[in-house]
């Protein structure tokens, strides 16, 4: 969970941020940022878990969300929930055989 507020709040620049909204890009199309925001998500847990295929997931249900986030208008704490709840997800797969 710390892996994950470095990425969200400090890694995250403004910029990229705002940029990663469809609609609200300036400097670059928004799918890169979306991208370039959601993989440093999926390269946290692929080099906590030392599973890159978690990593790859992370990436991807990260995308979904933050995307999604922006076209339904959904709360920043229900963004945070389901975040929290991929993170639970991957925990429970290291962790069960």
């Amino acid at each position: 969970m710390l892996a994950h507020l470095v990425c969200d709040f400090t890694l995250q620049s403004d910029r990229m941020a705002l940029e990663k909204v469809p609609g609200s890009d300036v400097t670059l199309n928004w799918r890169w940022w979306l991208i370039a925001h959601s993989a440093t998500h999926g390269l946290a847990v692929a080099l906590i878990t030392g599973i890159p295929l978690l990593g790859l997931a992370e990436l991807i249900f990260h995308a979904i969300i933050d995307w999604a986030k922006s076209r339904l208008r959904f709360s920043l704490a229900y963004d945070q929930a389901l975040h929290v709840a991929c993170k639970l997800v991957w925990a429970a797969l290291v962790v069960l055989p």
